[in-house]
């Protein structure tokens, strides 16, 4: 039995005491099955917006709705009884003001049982964080390549490459600490800023694509198990070859039932035993 089974969830007061203490280990997850395996081992759990491309296939993570992604974060809160569980603010949901941000955030709290929410912006969207954060609503921040900004960033690049964009990014971090978010997530960033921002920011920063430096990591699962169907992100590592198990479980299925080994009596009802 895992250490965790009968611990408490992590909140998020408790994720910001980890910083300088120990790693925030952290995945995405957009189901109950894969929430289910994933609690125990990890600090924190994402249901992102990511879900459009890996749950849904679609090109981009602009498609996904608070309703759908409610939904996700919801059976991911079910399962689960260790890992802080954050919630992604789709695209366009929150970024025409703070009043709609609150009422979007709200009620993807009320609907998924989520203990935070994560948005993605710049030093613009500060006032936004403060505004929820004053009203109780716990807010990862996410800064550097911004999947919500594909289109004006000129799609999946790096950022913080020259000095010029390197010092914006510092400046959209310290603008949501400074506006109460509990942690940042630096994604697609020059290692070196990754490691900057760690060691100026005094709440935790969450990599992916940034700095070993980080006080936490987090990926897709998809990515690091082998399921994402293609090229994974340079950031990303395949840590196992599910694909693998699952399809030479299905090959199996399919050849038993196209012989007539599967279902057998025993998998059937109303069968008298001999």
């Amino acid at each position: 039995m895992s250490v965790h089974s009968q611990a408490k969830r992590i909140s998020v007061p408790q994720l910001m005491a980890y910083k300088g203490r120990q790693k925030i280990a952290a995945l995405t997850a957009y189901t109950a099955p894969f929430a289910r395996l994933l609690d125990d081992a990890l600090d924190m759990i994402l249901i992102g917006d990511s879900t459009a491309m890996v749950g849904y296939n679609h090109p981009n993570t602009l498609s996904i709705t608070v309703e759908q992604l409610a939904m996700h974060a919801a059976a991911v809160v079910s399962v689960t009884s260790h890992a802080c569980i954050i919630a992604d603010m789709p695209f366009g949901s929150y970024q025409q003001s703070p009043q709609q941000a609150f009422a979007s955030a709200a009620k993807m709290l009320a609907m998924s049982g989520a203990d935070g929410i994560k948005l993605e912006g710049g030093a613009p969207l500060a006032d936004t964080t403060r505004f929820l954060v004053d009203r109780g609503i716990p807010v990862l921040a996410h800064v550097g390549l911004m999947p919500q900004y594909v289109n004006t960033m000129g799609g999946f690049k790096a950022q913080g490459m020259t000095e010029e964009s390197a010092e914006r990014i510092l400046q959209d971090a310290i603008a949501h600490q400074q506006a109460g978010a509990f942690a940042v997530v630096l994604e697609g960033i020059a290692e070196p800023l990754g490691r900057r921002l760690t060691e100026e920011l005094a709440i935790p920063t969450i990599g992916i694509g940034a700095s070993p430096a980080c006080d936490g990591q987090i990926l897709v699962t998809e990515d690091i198990l082998g399921l994402s169907g293609g090229k994974i992100p340079k950031f990303a590592h395949p840590f196992g070859d599910a694909a693998s198990v699952i399809r030479q479980a299905a090959e199996e299925y399919a050849r038993q039932v196209r012989e007539g080994e599967f279902p057998r009596l025993e998998h059937c009802f109303g069968v008298k035993k001999a």
